[in-house]
Protein backbone atom coordinates (compact mmCIF):
# COMPACT_ATOMS: atom_id res chain seq x y z
CA UNK A 1 0.00 0.00 0.00
CA UNK A 2 1.61 3.15 -1.29
CA UNK A 3 0.54 6.22 1.33
CA UNK A 4 -0.10 9.52 -0.09
CA UNK A 5 -0.65 13.00 1.04
CA UNK A 6 -1.70 16.05 -1.01
CA UNK A 7 -0.57 18.97 -0.61
CA UNK A 8 -1.87 22.34 -2.35
CA UNK A 9 -4.00 25.20 -1.75
CA UNK A 10 -6.50 25.07 -4.72
CA UNK A 11 -9.30 23.07 -2.87
CA UNK A 12 -10.24 21.86 -6.75
CA UNK A 13 -7.08 20.76 -7.52
CA UNK A 14 -6.97 19.16 -4.14
CA UNK A 15 -10.32 17.15 -5.59
CA UNK A 16 -9.67 16.78 -8.70
CA UNK A 17 -6.36 14.55 -7.39
CA UNK A 18 -8.39 12.60 -4.64
CA UNK A 19 -10.99 11.72 -7.48
CA UNK A 20 -8.04 10.57 -9.91
CA UNK A 21 -5.64 8.54 -7.11
CA UNK A 22 -8.72 7.58 -4.46
CA UNK A 23 -9.83 4.63 -6.50
CA UNK A 24 -6.98 2.74 -7.00
CA UNK A 25 -6.60 -0.07 -4.58
CA UNK A 26 -2.83 0.03 -3.98
CA UNK A 27 -2.56 3.76 -2.89
CA UNK A 28 -4.20 5.11 0.29
CA UNK A 29 -4.82 9.18 0.19
CA UNK A 30 -3.49 9.19 3.74
CA UNK A 31 -4.24 13.23 4.04
CA UNK A 32 -3.78 16.75 2.57
CA UNK A 33 -2.79 19.99 3.64
CA UNK A 34 -3.77 23.32 2.09
CA UNK A 35 -0.10 24.80 2.63
CA UNK A 36 3.76 23.85 3.43
CA UNK A 37 3.17 24.76 7.21
CA UNK A 38 0.36 22.59 7.39
CA UNK A 39 2.03 19.76 5.66
CA UNK A 40 4.95 19.72 7.82
CA UNK A 41 2.55 18.42 10.68
CA UNK A 42 0.55 16.36 7.69
CA UNK A 43 3.59 14.69 6.42
CA UNK A 44 5.15 14.11 10.25
CA UNK A 45 2.07 12.35 11.48
CA UNK A 46 1.14 10.42 8.78
CA UNK A 47 4.85 9.36 7.85
CA UNK A 48 3.47 8.92 3.98
CA UNK A 49 5.48 7.57 1.01
CA UNK A 50 4.94 9.91 -1.94
CA UNK A 51 3.87 13.60 -1.15
CA UNK A 52 2.27 15.58 -4.44
CA UNK A 53 3.31 18.92 -3.47
CA UNK A 54 2.34 22.23 -5.31
CA UNK A 55 4.82 24.63 -5.61
CA UNK A 56 2.88 28.03 -5.03
CA UNK A 57 1.66 28.45 -2.07
CA UNK A 58 0.55 30.75 0.80
CA UNK A 59 2.43 30.77 4.10
CA UNK A 60 5.10 28.41 3.10
CA UNK A 61 5.77 27.35 -0.51
CA UNK A 62 6.51 24.14 -1.67
CA UNK A 63 10.02 24.80 -2.18
CA UNK A 64 10.85 25.17 1.24
CA UNK A 65 8.56 22.47 2.29
CA UNK A 66 10.25 20.23 -0.02
CA UNK A 67 13.69 21.47 1.60
CA UNK A 68 12.91 20.86 5.07
CA UNK A 69 10.72 17.73 4.68
CA UNK A 70 13.94 16.28 2.39
CA UNK A 71 16.21 17.02 5.80
CA UNK A 72 13.84 14.66 7.81
CA UNK A 73 15.05 11.41 8.75
CA UNK A 74 13.21 8.96 6.26
CA UNK A 75 11.73 11.30 4.24
CA UNK A 76 8.62 10.64 2.18
CA UNK A 77 9.40 10.76 -2.06
CA UNK A 78 8.36 14.33 -3.01
CA UNK A 79 6.33 14.92 -6.71
CA UNK A 80 6.19 18.18 -7.48
CA UNK A 81 3.15 19.69 -9.09
CA UNK A 82 3.81 22.30 -11.54
CA UNK A 83 1.09 24.81 -14.25
CA UNK A 84 4.20 25.64 -16.22
CA UNK A 85 6.69 23.06 -18.58
CA UNK A 86 9.87 25.26 -17.72
CA UNK A 87 9.50 27.52 -14.11
CA UNK A 88 12.45 28.14 -13.03
CA UNK A 89 10.85 26.87 -9.62
CA UNK A 90 10.67 23.64 -10.78
CA UNK A 91 14.20 23.25 -11.58
CA UNK A 92 14.85 24.54 -8.22
CA UNK A 93 12.69 21.55 -6.37
CA UNK A 94 14.86 19.10 -8.68
CA UNK A 95 17.94 20.61 -7.07
CA UNK A 96 16.95 20.12 -3.55
CA UNK A 97 16.46 16.39 -3.97
CA UNK A 98 12.50 16.38 -5.35
CA UNK A 99 11.71 13.20 -6.91
CA UNK A 100 10.24 14.71 -9.91
CA UNK A 101 7.65 16.85 -11.24
CA UNK A 102 4.17 16.46 -13.22
CA UNK A 103 2.50 19.03 -14.97
CA UNK A 104 -1.30 19.44 -13.31
CA UNK A 105 -2.73 18.44 -16.77
CA UNK A 106 -1.22 14.97 -16.44
CA UNK A 107 -3.65 12.84 -17.75
CA UNK A 108 -5.30 10.71 -14.88
CA UNK A 109 -3.77 6.72 -16.15
CA UNK A 110 -0.34 8.57 -16.18
CA UNK A 111 -0.66 10.84 -12.85
CA UNK A 112 -1.67 7.14 -11.12
CA UNK A 113 1.57 5.61 -12.49
CA UNK A 114 3.98 8.00 -11.66
CA UNK A 115 2.98 8.09 -8.03
CA UNK A 116 3.38 4.23 -8.12
CA UNK A 117 6.71 5.28 -9.85
CA UNK A 118 8.43 7.23 -7.39
CA UNK A 119 7.05 5.21 -4.35
CA UNK A 120 9.71 2.42 -5.97
CA UNK A 121 12.56 5.61 -5.84
CA UNK A 122 12.58 5.88 -9.46
CA UNK A 123 11.93 9.60 -11.09
CA UNK A 124 8.95 11.12 -13.06
CA UNK A 125 10.30 13.33 -15.76
CA UNK A 126 8.51 13.51 -18.55
CA UNK A 127 11.13 13.81 -21.73
CA UNK A 128 9.40 16.52 -23.20
CA UNK A 129 9.40 18.63 -19.80
CA UNK A 130 13.04 17.27 -18.42
CA UNK A 131 14.43 18.73 -21.86
CA UNK A 132 13.23 21.69 -21.27
CA UNK A 133 13.91 21.88 -17.21
CA UNK A 134 17.44 20.55 -17.77
CA UNK A 135 18.29 22.79 -20.96
CA UNK A 136 18.14 25.96 -17.77
CA UNK A 137 20.52 24.84 -16.36
CA UNK A 138 23.00 24.57 -18.84
CA UNK A 139 24.64 27.19 -19.02
CA UNK A 140 27.53 26.53 -18.48
CA UNK A 141 29.14 24.09 -15.78
CA UNK A 142 29.67 23.91 -12.01
CA UNK A 143 33.38 23.19 -10.93
CA UNK A 144 31.52 21.53 -8.02
CA UNK A 145 30.21 19.55 -9.91
CA UNK A 146 32.86 18.38 -11.56
CA UNK A 147 34.44 18.17 -8.48
CA UNK A 148 31.92 15.47 -7.60
CA UNK A 149 31.70 13.21 -10.80
CA UNK A 150 35.69 13.22 -10.34
CA UNK A 151 35.01 10.84 -7.40
CA UNK A 152 33.32 8.41 -10.05
CA UNK A 153 34.96 5.43 -12.33
CA UNK A 154 35.06 5.53 -16.14
CA UNK A 155 32.02 2.84 -16.20
CA UNK A 156 30.36 5.12 -13.69
CA UNK A 157 30.50 8.63 -15.32
CA UNK A 158 29.40 6.53 -18.34
CA UNK A 159 26.56 5.09 -16.47
CA UNK A 160 25.73 8.27 -15.29
CA UNK A 161 25.33 10.04 -18.66
CA UNK A 162 23.52 8.09 -19.76
CA UNK A 163 20.89 8.30 -16.83
CA UNK A 164 21.29 11.77 -17.74
CA UNK A 165 20.27 11.16 -21.04
CA UNK A 166 16.92 9.65 -19.50
CA UNK A 167 17.45 6.44 -20.76
CA UNK A 168 16.06 3.23 -18.41
CA UNK A 169 18.65 0.69 -16.50
CA UNK A 170 17.76 -1.98 -19.87
CA UNK A 171 18.62 0.89 -22.45
CA UNK A 172 21.80 1.58 -20.75
CA UNK A 173 22.85 -1.75 -20.94
CA UNK A 174 22.15 -1.98 -24.26
CA UNK A 175 23.84 0.75 -24.91
CA UNK A 176 26.95 -0.12 -22.85
CA UNK A 177 26.61 -3.86 -23.61
CA UNK A 178 27.01 -4.60 -20.16
CA UNK A 179 23.95 -6.53 -18.08
CA UNK A 180 21.21 -4.93 -16.47
CA UNK A 181 22.90 -6.35 -13.03
CA UNK A 182 26.28 -4.29 -13.71
CA UNK A 183 23.93 -1.30 -14.36
CA UNK A 184 22.13 -1.09 -11.09
CA UNK A 185 25.01 -2.02 -9.34
CA UNK A 186 26.68 1.00 -10.81
CA UNK A 187 23.90 2.72 -9.96
CA UNK A 188 24.39 1.86 -6.41
CA UNK A 189 27.77 3.21 -6.23
CA UNK A 190 27.07 6.71 -8.13
CA UNK A 191 24.32 7.21 -5.22
CA UNK A 192 26.26 6.44 -2.61
CA UNK A 193 29.25 8.57 -3.76
CA UNK A 194 27.37 11.36 -4.86
CA UNK A 195 25.15 10.94 -1.74
CA UNK A 196 21.87 10.67 -3.00
CA UNK A 197 19.30 8.42 -3.97
CA UNK A 198 17.44 10.05 -6.85
CA UNK A 199 18.15 9.81 -10.34
CA UNK A 200 17.03 12.99 -11.27
CA UNK A 201 19.84 14.61 -9.04
CA UNK A 202 22.64 12.80 -10.90
CA UNK A 203 21.50 13.18 -13.93
CA UNK A 204 21.62 17.39 -12.98
CA UNK A 205 24.82 17.06 -11.78
CA UNK A 206 26.17 15.52 -15.32
CA UNK A 207 24.49 18.21 -16.84
CA UNK A 208 25.99 20.60 -14.37
CA UNK A 209 29.67 19.26 -15.07
CA UNK A 210 29.23 20.17 -18.88
CA UNK A 211 29.63 15.96 -19.65
CA UNK A 212 26.46 16.44 -22.04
Amino acid sequence: MIRVVIVDDDPMVRTGLRLILGGEADLDLAGEAADGKQAMAVVRDLRPDVVLMDIRMPVQDGLTTTELLLARPSPPRILVLTTFDADDMVLRALRLGAHGFLLKDTPPPKMIEAVRTVARGEPVLSPSVARQVIAAATGGYEPQALRELARLTEREREVAIELARGLSNTEIAAALSVSVATVKANITRIFAKLGTDNRVHVAMRVRDAGLL
